[in-house]
């Protein structure tokens, strides 16, 4: 029996920034004295972002999402300031749209609810508020020093809940830290397939939803 959910953020309640990305991209590109695609500079930022979220020490999101670009732009010969590119970002971080069907979903699910997310703390607040939500229980990568798809992110979760792995779903929409992240700490995973991706065969989550609007339906509603 389902006693409580596990909640990813971006991607899941707001919208990621994938828009955003493109567009800092784009902007770095333009800075660059060769031919330099923006998807050249998007792959460098995203290799060197993953790696900087796997060592240690353990370092904010913002620290990262910035030293990351800044070695993408050097690796790519772009002249671009890190710093500025990245404000975009940051502000979408706090300010992103609520994906659709969120509210209803929220306002209708009889469950508590953890968010577990990898955003800095300060930003997530920040994001909540703007939208005036609020759940049982809030766990950032900040709090627990390590990022999805980590155990320790989901095992935080369940004892905010004070639930076990077994009485929870955890929702989220990345296959490599959402739905392996949950399934290391023995939880089921249901997986936002937003971009209507074929589910993989060696990952394959509990169920796949396109946005928490599908997932009404299967869970106990306020009455």
């Amino acid at each position: 029996m389902i006693k409580g959910l596990l909640l990813d953020c971006y991607g899941t309640v707001v919208e990621e920034d994938d828009e955003v990305v493109a567009a800092i991209c784009a902007r770095a590109a333009a800075t660059a004295p060769g031919p330099v695609s923006p998807a050249r500079v998007g792959e460098a930022w995203w290799r060197a972002f993953v790696a900087a979220s796997l060592a240690a020490p353990f370092r904010r999101q913002r620290e990262i999402a910035e030293a990351s670009l800044a070695a993408a732009l050097a690796s790519t010969g772009c002249t671009a300031d890190a710093a500025a590119l990245c404000a975009d970002q940051f502000g979408h971080w706090r300010t992103a749209p609520l994906r659709p069907g969120v509210r209803a979903f929220l306002d209708g699910v009889d469950l508590p609810i953890c968010i577990v997310s990898d955003i800095d703390r300060d930003d997530l607040e920040a994001l909540l508020g703007h939208h005036g939500l609020s759940f049982a229980a809030v766990v950032t990568s900040e709090d627990v020093g390590a990022y999805k798809p980590s155990p320790r992110m989901f095992r935080r979760g369940l004892a905010a809940l004070g639930l076990r792995a077994e009485e929870v779903l955890h929702v989220g929409d990345s296959l490599t830290r959402d739905v392996a992240g949950a399934r290391s700490a023995g939880i089921a995973p249901v997986w936002v397939n937003r971009r209507n991706q074929a589910p993989p065969a060696d990952l394959p989550p509990a169920a796949v939803i396109g946005g928490l609007a599908d997932l009404a339906g299967r869970l106990p509603r306020r009455r």
